[in-house]
């Protein structure tokens, strides 16, 4: 082979003639020996001046240093594979032989096809054993350098690996870190949180991402981090432990229950604005006091019926709160008119949507309240007012709020009527249902009342 012709050997032997003849031998078959050393000290001299790919060392030679001296120095030293050529092969030379880690053994007498085939052997594993430890210093540099905790444990949740990170992270020494359980940082809760993560982990075999817990640091301070956790495999596929990355989201958990407490402190606000608006249209308008309190109730079941999102369902409650503010622009002599209405009265009645979303529309909502109190009365077959929108033209929160406030005002008392039931109500809108009301948001309302017992307080 190409690669054996560039190997330089070291010969290591007391007996010029056994010495002369593997020089022989290995030169044969290709390798370099420039050089042979008769004793320990030699050896070792030799292997420092020449730094050779491998040695041949006989165990048993003169001087004060033996053969398994001279190779435990040459290779913890210079890091150069040995192997041992020697006639002794008895239990004991081999016990204290082995410590040394040795790259193989060639016992006299040999066969060259013996010493060419655990030549060839030694240098393969040395070098793979070279690119492991390299591996190993590439791994090891990384996860060293990296700011983020990491760590191995066994199934018992007992250190074993860990970067400096982590104990940086967790108020520890390393030396305090090693071998610690994880139950001694963290609290019983937090404790079986991380259980039933690792136990996960350990019947799927699937990673786990992004969870976070609670940790106890030496000096007593809680801290907020969040890990992803990995199986660590042994050589059979079975799960031996774990391994995973931490990192310290305390800040950001700070943050983010600062920013809470301000969209609290923010909705509380925009609650209290609309409560202060909806009480601004009841004032003026005694006979449909309660109207938006109640169509508010209904949209939001029926919004939840239909899976809109916590969010919108938020926005859609807001906008039946003031959905009527717009009549504030109307007399009130007109509100509270006992008999019907004269088309001009209810133009004016008729004007309400659009005033509600001038009212509306310079208030800076999360939400679209101005466009659903504008569109609350639009009908999906063009039909409604103001702007004669149809079908997608109105948006789906006002489709709900135009149902719900339809019932609740047939149902209810009015100054020009006495109330005229539910099941009236339920009719109007079953009979238009997918005409001029949306037909999901109808079969919603319909089954609220009749399947579920809802009831408007």
């Amino acid at each position: 082979m190409e690669r054996t012709r560039e190997m330089t050997i070291l010969i290591v032997e007391d007996e010029t003639i056994i010495a002369r003849d593997v020089q022989s031998k290995l030169m044969a078959l290709g390798y370099k020996v420039p050089r042979l050393a008769a004793s320990g000290e030699e050896a070792i001299a030799v292997a420092e001046e020449l730094t050779p790919d491998l040695v041949l060392m006989d165990i048993v030679i003169k001087g004060n240093v033996d053969g398994i001296e001279a190779a435990d120095r040459i290779y913890s030293h210079l890091h150069i594979p040995v192997v041992y050529l020697t006639a002794y092969a008895d239990e004991k030379t081999l016990a204290r032989a082995k410590v040394t880690e040795p790259f193989g053994y060639i016992l006299k007498p040999f066969e060259e096809r013996e010493l060419h085939s655990t030549i060839e052997m030694a240098l393969y594993r040395h070098k793979m054993a070279r690119a492991l430890k390299r591996s190993e210093e590439k791994y090891r540099t990384i996860i060293e350098s990296i700011e983020d905790g990491y760590f191995e444990v066994d199934h018992q949740g007992n250190l074993e690996f860990f970067n400096e990170s982590l104990c940086r992270i967790m108020g520890y020494s390393r030396e305090e870190v090693k071998g610690i359980n994880n139950r001694q940082y963290m609290d019983g809760e937090n404790a079986s949180k991380v259980y039933e993560v690792f136990n996960r982990v350990y019947r799927t075999g699937e990673s786990m991402q992004a969870f976070d817990w609670e940790i106890l640091r030496k000096s007593g301070e809680r801290r907020f981090i969040e890990a992803s956790v990995s199986p660590v495999w042994d050589s059979v596929d079975k799960p031996v432990g774990f391994r995973g990355v931490v990192r310290d989201i305390t800040d950001r958990k700070r943050s983010e229950e600062a920013l809470k407490q301000s969209y609290d402190k923010l909705h509380g606000t925009l609650e209290g604005t609309i409560q202060a608006l909806a009480s601004v249209v009841e004032i003026r308008d005694s006979y449909t006091s309660g109207h938006q309190r109640r169509v508010a109730q209904l949209v939001v079941a029926i919004a939840e019926e239909m899976g809109l999102s916590e969010e919108r369902i938020q926005g859609l409650r807001m906008a039946a709160i003031v959905h009527d503010i717009g009549k504030i622009n109307v007399p009130a002599e007109i509100l509270s008119k006992p008999g019907r209405l004269t088309p001009t009265e209810f133009a004016l009645i008729k004007t309400h949507p659009d005033a509600g979303y001038e009212i509306l529309k310079e208030i800076d909502f999360p939400w679209p309240i101005a466009d659903i109190v504008e569109q609350h009365h639009e009908r999906i077959d063009g039909s409604g007012y103001s702007k004669g929108r149809r079908d997608d033209e109105i948006l789906m929160e006002a489709r709900i709020l135009a149902v719900a406030d339809v019932v609740e005002a047939i149902a209810s008392h009015r100054p020009y009527r006495p109330s005229l039931g539910m099941d009236q109500a339920l009719e109007e809108i079953t009979l238009n249902r997918g005409v001029t009301y949306d037909a999901d948001v109808v079969d919603v309302c319909v089954s609220l009342f009749r399947e579920r017992a809802f009831t408007m307080t």
